[in-house]
């Protein structure tokens, strides 16, 4: 491929063009699947598709991050993300490199044995107790949340409800001024947004906004460890033994994991939920029946949404995966979205059915040592925001197509027009 026609292949506006191809009217080694277009359009699925049914670890040689392979299919994923010994964590868990002059490092996109003693500084934040604890804040606060949405109007559900719960819960995690909390949101749109797409213009706005976000952490970091050891997340990092003479730009990143980790899943999910019972009248009549299955409902809105569409792992030694050969260094793409909705895995994988039979094993929040640390937050959260629904609302109805995220990791959305019908 000539220089000219690579360029092009790379500008947003030929990405944009692409995603409303047909995925079959091209070569398929010019499928280039992190185009985030794909994903602002909703029109992955058939690429995806393709991809597990005609090349199911797939080599793209040029796009927007650079070489990469796609790995597609439900067993390659598992067999790539419980493999540390031969793929790494590191230098980043997205296709995205970081930039060289303002590297990020986060535990997440660390290996052993520097991940796990990091990781396990902040996990007790979503401990078994601690969830008891949070139960009856978080219903609380669900409860006045769904109180203060206008019957017979018009809203955003994602700004109302989705953004606001999840928000409230981060400020909890962090112990962060609750009157400023929708700093957490902007500094975690912030950090996963592509630049010229409405949040951020350039690299250059990314990095000062993210060292804004570090400055007033780094205050809240100045207060707690002078106080005695805390249940936040800011005072177990200022005093584990792992994380309290972290670097400045170490802790940001690790702010970074924990607040993109705590929001955008959460959010997309509770938006999802919604959308999907909308669209699927028989699925829900089935919840308001049986309540009990509301723990399922959820376990099936995270594996159909898969609320961040990948993440990435680089090749430590050279390896075989799926007949492909990989080479050390080489970046390798587990596509959790695709994961989801194999059929080989999964019976009847794109349509939403909250009672089949092997719905916990989606892959949603990762396997091995990197698994989401706050999945069962996560479910708590879902769980009692549709325990509330159902018992103040006959339904909730969306008004138009959700508008999504222009992203190839973050799976979800910006803004849903609902009206509520109360009982």
């Amino acid at each position: 491929m000539g220089q000219q026609e690579s360029e092009l292949r790379n500008t947003v506006a030929y990405a944009e063009e692409q995603a409303l191809r047909d995925p079959h009217s091209i070569p398929l080694e010019e499928i280039d699947i992190a185009n985030p277009f794909l994903f602002g359009r909703d029109t992955q699925g058939p690429w995806f598709k393709r991809l597990r049914d005609e090349d199911p670890v797939h080599y793209c040689p040029d796009s927007f991050f650079g070489p990469y392979w796609s790995v597609t299919r439900y067993e390659h994923i598992m067999q790539v993300d419980t493999s540390h010994e031969i793929y790494s964590s590191e230098p980043s868990i997205t296709v995205r490199d970081p930039q060289e002059e303002f590297p990020l490092p986060m535990f997440i996109a660390m290996d052993r044995p520097k991940h796990d003693e990091q990781r396990k500084v902040v996990s007790p934040v979503t401990g078994a107790e601690n969830l008891r604890l949070f139960e009856p804040i978080i219903r609380e606060r669900t409860i006045d949340v769904l109180e203060s949405l206008p019957v017979g109007e018009t809203f955003d559900w994602v700004d109302r409800v989705s953004i606001e719960l999840t928000t409230r819960m981060l400020a909890t995690l962090f112990d962060f001024p609750f009157d400023e909390r929708r700093k957490l949101t902007h500094w975690s749109d912030v950090a996963t947004a592509i630049p010229g797409m409405g949040v951020i213009e350039s690299e250059e706005e990314r990095n000062q906004e993210l060292l804004q976000c570090l400055e007033y952490f780094t205050d809240l970091w100045n207060e707690r460890v002078k106080q005695p050891p805390g249940n936040d997340l800011i005072s177990m990092l200022a005093h584990g033994e792992a994380t309290k003479n972290m670097q400045p730009m170490e802790y940001l990143g690790n702010l970074i994991l924990l607040i993109v980790g705590g929001n955008d899943t959460t959010r997309s999910t509770m938006t999802a939920s919604v959308y999907c019972m909308h669209n699927n009248p028989d699925e829900f009549a089935k919840v308001r029946k049986q309540p009990d299955l509301i723990d399922s409902m959820v376990s099936e809105t995270i594996r159909w949404q898969t609320p961040l569409a990948h993440m990435r792992r680089t090749a430590k030694v050279d390896t075989e995966l799926g007949g492909k050969t990989i080479h050390a260094g080489d970046k390798v793409v587990m596509w959790y979205v695709s994961g989801n909705r194999d059929e080989r895995f999964f019976e009847r994988p794109d349509d939403f059915i909250i009672d089949r039979e092997n719905l916990r094993k989606h892959l949603s929040f990762g396997f091995g040592i990197h698994r989401c640390m706050g999945n069962r937050l996560a479910e708590l959260q879902l769980r009692i925001l549709w325990q509330e629904i159902l018992a103040r609302f006959e339904r909730v109805e969306v008004m138009e197509e959700p508008e999504r995220t222009i992203s190839s990791f973050v799976h979800g959305y910006t803004r849903m027009p609902v009206q509520i019908h109360r009982k």
